[in-house]
């Protein structure tokens, strides 16, 4: 027994300098800051990067800089503008290809086509489409955001048990009641896969788009602290495009908590 007492006080101990994973975070975040502000200051070149302690800086200028502050309110409007067409559609055409045995056998060889093609590719045409201006950028994020929502709705409702169908229409219901009801809250975790994908993509589309011809936004000012050798600000920049991305990342995690409870 008192081998027992004794096992026991020795674990307590262990368990209560136990870690937890949002310390063990931070500590790692804050490891790696203080590495690359000593290696920069140390061995860097001022002209191609600057230790954190200037991005903090360049960060607090930004938020007197109007002309910045409109790039990336244009940005995260394009941005939002180009998300919510491909959600618009893709979903809907994604469930359409994913029921309909004709439309996926003629059509979804295509959409997997158009997939798998480069989009850097059909930049230029893009431009010459929609023009140097801001439908440019949101046509460009809308084709890299669009075929990741259509291709993983299709594959949520093609992994859809018949069984549950069988039974839901042996209950009496409806087409409606089925698609409501079983078929969309069975395919929702392909669905916001899909969006978190296509999320990653508008964001690179709409700022490929903004480097290759633009004169605001985002990439217009990234181009241009490349350009002048402004590795503060040009990583400060970056910072800021890591916040949009975590918030609307963040947005799409909550809102798929809340519509998947009952999966939980």
């Amino acid at each position: 027994m008192s081998a027992r007492i004794a096992e026991g006080a020795v674990r307590r101990p262990a368990a209560a300098v136990r870690m937890s994973p949002g310390v063990a975070r931070l500590l790692i975040i804050a490891g790696l800051i203080i590495f690359w502000e000593v290696s920069v200051r140390l061995w860097g070149d001022p002209l191609f990067l600057a230790p954190p302690s200037q991005v903090v800086v360049s960060l607090y200028e930004f938020i007197w800089n109007p002309q910045v502050l409109n790039a990336l309110r244009t940005t995260l409007y394009e941005l939002v503008v180009a998300f919510a067409l491909a959600v618009a559609i893709g979903l809907p055409l994604g469930l359409i290809l994913g029921l309909q045995r004709f439309a996926y056998g003629s059509f979804y060889p295509i959409v997997l086509l158009l997939y798998a093609t480069p989009q850097a590719t059909i930049l230029p045409l893009v431009i010459l489409a929609f023009g140097i201006g801001t439908e440019s950028k949101i046509a460009f994020g809308f084709t890299h955001s669009i075929f990741p929502i259509v291709v993983n709705v299709v594959a949520g409702v093609q992994g859809l048990k018949p069984s549950l169908i069988v039974a839901a229409r042996s209950m009496g219901a409806n087409r409606r009641q089925i698609l409501t009801n079983v078929v969309i809250p069975h395919m929702i975790p392909s669905f916001f896969t899909g969006m978190r994908i296509g999320m990653t993509g508008d964001l690179l589309g709409v700022l490929l788009a903004e480097l290759y011809v633009s004169q605001a936004g985002v990439g217009h000012y990234t181009r241009l602290f490349t350009e002048s050798f402004e590795p503060q600000r040009l990583f400060a920049l970056i910072a800021c495009l890591a916040a949009i991305a975590v918030f609307l990342n963040e947005s799409c995690r909550r809102a798929e908590r809340r519509m998947s409870r009952w999966h939980d």
